[in-house]
């Protein structure tokens, strides 16, 4: 039994909380630490530095065979981009979304925050990729 729960248990023994303030504050440790298996390593996860997008995929045209594709972009490097864009000036930003806009890009890089690039990084071990070909495997992930 943790202290926090132990502590929770005394003070409801000694009458200064109630029953269910006493379960209410233990639902609330719960929640905010949830318990690991007896001998598991409590480890905060590594920040990731790379983002990664390795493809596999079977040549059946009579070609080379099969082709691989594995790129590893720093995080850092567009971190740097993020930081840079909220330099350039809005005049500029409008520019440069019309073009996106045009080219078939919908990003507003007026709205691009370091901190969404952060959220985005962070969700990036749930992307998925359909590829139409069944032999083709794609992986994108953070490491």
């Amino acid at each position: 039994m943790n202290e926090q729960r132990r502590q929770i248990l005394q003070m409801l023994a000694e009458g200064k909380i109630t029953a269910d303030e006493a379960e209410r504050l233990i639902d609330a440790i719960a929640r905010d630490r949830p318990e690991s298996p007896p001998g598991a390593a409590s480890r905060p996860k590594a920040r990731p530095k790379y983002l990664r997008v390795v493809v596999h995929a079977v040549d059946d045209s009579g070609g080379d065979g099969p082709s691989r594709v594995n790129v590893r972009v720093p995080l850092q490097l567009l971190r740097a981009g993020v930081r840079l864009a909220t330099l350039v000036p809005p005049q500029a930003l409008t520019k440069v979304n019309a073009e996106l806009a045009r080219s078939g890009v919908p990003i507003d890089l007026a709205e691009l925050k370091p901190q969404h690039l952060e959220e985005l990084i962070e969700h990036l071990d749930d992307v998925n990729v359909d590829v139409d070909d069944p032999s083709a495997k794609v992986r994108v992930f953070c490491e």
